[in-house]
This record gives C-alpha cells, structure tokens and sequence, in this order.
C-alpha cells in the first residue's frame, strides 16, 4: 500500500512541474513583445528634440507653433554644417509672420539652455501689408519684408542709430538683403502704445525692426554669425536649408541621443 502511495506521489509531482514550466505560445511571444526594447526612427527623434526644446523653454504659452520652430532649427543645423554660423552659435531668432503685428512675434532662444531669452514685438515692411505681412519680396524699393534664414554680421551706427546687419542666404527670397539695406534696428514706432493707438504696430521700410527698449539686447545676443529665421503666409518660399532628413541624421546618426556640444 505504502508502495502505491509513494508512486501516486511522485506523478503527481511530475505532473505539477510539466505544469508550471508550460506556457502557451502567445504567453511566451507576449513576453517577448514586452522585453523588446522600443526603437524609433531618426525623424521621430528629430521630433522629439524638437518637442523637448518646444515644452522645456515653454514656447506654448507665448503662442509659438512648433511647426515654425520644427523649421527654424532644421535651418539652423543646415546653416551650422554649412559653416555659415559662429562655431560657439546656439542662439535662433525666429520671427513668425503668420501672426499679427500686435502680438509678439519674435521669439530668441537658446538652444542648447533651452531658454526663451526674449520674446518681443518686431515690424514688417510697410509694402506687405498692414496689420498682417501679406506679400513679401526680394527687389530693392519694395518696402517689403523678405521670408528666409539670415544670418547676422556686425553692428554700425546708422540713421536709426544703432543697427545689425543681416544677410539673406536664400537665393531669390532674400538675397538682396545687404543691397537692401535690411537690418535689426530700433523704432518708436514698435510699442504698445502704437498698437493701443492704431491697433498695430508702425511699419518698416523692410527692416525687422523692433522696440527702443529691447534693441540693444536684441542686437548684442544676436550679433556675429547667428542665425534669424524670418517666416510667413506664402505657398511660395523653399530653402535649401529646410532639409531635415540631413538635419535628422547629423544629430541622430546611429539613433543616439542628441548632444548640442557637436554644433
């Protein structure tokens, strides 16, 4: 009797630790599903660089979209391999015509802090409307303003006292800036008063230009070599520093993490 027990025993234990170390198919796939390390592609990468940037520097809340900053540092990366920029270059100024001239739509940020350091009113040309920028262009005369990546040179003391020059990188849209004579410099005519008083800003002759009270800041964080990014209401604008698959695999060549230290 003794000897049956034993035997009923021992199956039964085998029977238990078949059990226990059988698992159905779709246990074991989920498992290996769930260890699997998630991977993303150098554009959603991209994205989330730039979302970072976006949320720590909450550009949200003053109202930048950040489709517009999506563009301002691609161009930026663009610019940077092409030499164009300061080697020690981590500030973008962004200048967002979509909007109207009584909103603060110049935006200068920090890349690599990921600080907002201004964001401030700044005006159009007279010729491109008068509230909104409506028309934009490259030819001398026009008043216009001109869409594109500039990149900022020295400072001179002109008949708007002290001034930035910029130079337009993208042929046809705003070559002709230096020709132009198109500069940050100050106006009396970009406060809040004005906007109280016409419900908009002064207009400019095509100059980017913005309030006394910010000028030499604007014009000291921006100087020598930086880039300033000038976007608006156009079908029509393309650049070739708007590549970010070449923007997307500098930063993200094996998929690692970005580091701003290599721009």
């Amino acid at each position: 009797m003794k000897k049956y027990f034993w035997w009923i025993i021992c199956g039964f234990l085998i029977c238990s630790i078949s059990v226990i170390s059988w698992r159905p198919a779709n246990a074991v796939k989920s498992n290996i599903k769930n260890s699997t390390k998630t991977t993303f592609t150098t554009k959603e990468l991209f994205g989330q660089y730039i979302s970072d940037i976006y949320n720590t520097a909450q550009l949200q809340q003053t109202g930048m979209d950040m489709a517009v900053l999506q563009k301002a540092i691609t161009g930026y990366i663009n610019l940077k391999l092409a030499h164009k920029l300061s080697s020690n270059s981590s500030v973008i100024t962004v200048v967002d015509f979509n909007k109207p001239s009584r909103e603060k739509r110049m935006w200068i940020v920090d890349l690599i802090s990921k600080k907002l350091l201004l964001n401030t009113w700044v005006s159009h040309g007279r010729g491109s409307g008068d509230d909104m920028a409506t028309s934009f262009s490259n030819i001398n005369h026009s008043h216009q303003s001109s869409l594109g990546f500039y990149v900022t040179d020295d400072i001179y003391i002109g008949k708007h006292g002290r001034s930035l020059r910029l130079d337009g990188v993208d042929a046809g849209y705003n070559s002709s800036a230096r020709a132009r004579a198109i500069v940050v410099h100050a106006a009396e005519y970009v406060c809040e008063n004005t906007i109280k008083q016409m419900g908009r800003l002064g207009r400019s002759q095509g100059c980017p230009a913005v309030s006394p009270e910010v000028s030499d800041m604007v014009i000291n964080t921006i100087k020598g070599k930086n880039m300033l990014f000038i976007t608006g209401k156009t079908n029509n604008y393309s650049s070739k520093y708007l590549d970010e698959t070449l923007a997307e695999h500098f930063l993200y060549p094996d998929s690692a993490s970005v580091t701003m230290a290599k721009l």
